[in-house]
């Protein structure tokens, strides 16, 4: 079963296995750079790490230039740390083209078992909670698993800006609707 959980030191072995598994490639709604993973790794680095983002979904003033108030997930698939996933609460002039309001990225070996379309149901349930209704998710127009994961939530393809899907998915029920 999957679940959204809060980014926790508790998992720092599962985060650096999955880390790992990305090698170079991006980690997207994760918030992590290569950059940052001697910072990281030194002792309480992780933790302190996890507390910042925690404080992003609270408190919007300590944020880094360009970044928005968001709630960072960690998706668990029987108790293994699969992927990440974030909701943005609102949206930037940047956010609007490429980002959106929700982003996420599953491992690899995690891939083709319907972990990021749970996750993404979920994610929305907490963008609603936020007052996003609808939810802007984009991909990369190549990424056609990620655009069937946007559709199967619901998303409604708006356009392609650049090398850019966006989607529009509703975030709270509707009448006739049945993602």
């Amino acid at each position: 079963m999957i679940e959204l959980v809060r980014p926790t030191s508790l998992l720092a072995d599962q985060w650096w296995e999955l880390v790992d598994e990305f090698g170079t490639a991006a980690i997207h709604g994760s918030a992590y750079r290569p950059d940052d993973r001697a910072d990281l790794e030194r002792p309480g680095g992780l933790e302190a790490w996890v507390d910042l983002l925690a404080s992003y979904e609270v408190d919007g003033s300590d944020l880094p230039e360009g970044w928005v108030p968001a709630s960072y997930r960690w998706v668990i698939d029987d108790e293994r740390l699969v992927g990440t996933i974030t909701v943005r609460h609102r949206l930037t002039a940047a956010l609007l083209v490429v980002g959106g309001h929700i982003g996420y990225a599953v491992r690899p070996s995690a891939r083709r078992r319907g972990v990021a379309t749970a996750a993404l149901r979920q994610a929305l349930g907490i963008a609603a909670r936020f007052g996003v209704d609808p939810a802007l998710v984009t991909c990369e127009d190549d990424n056609l698993a990620s655009a069937r994961t946007i559709l199967a939530a619901g998303g409604v393809l708006e356009d392609v800006r650049g090398t850019s899907r966006r989607y529009w998915v509703p975030t709270a029920p509707r009448a006739g609707f049945h993602p």
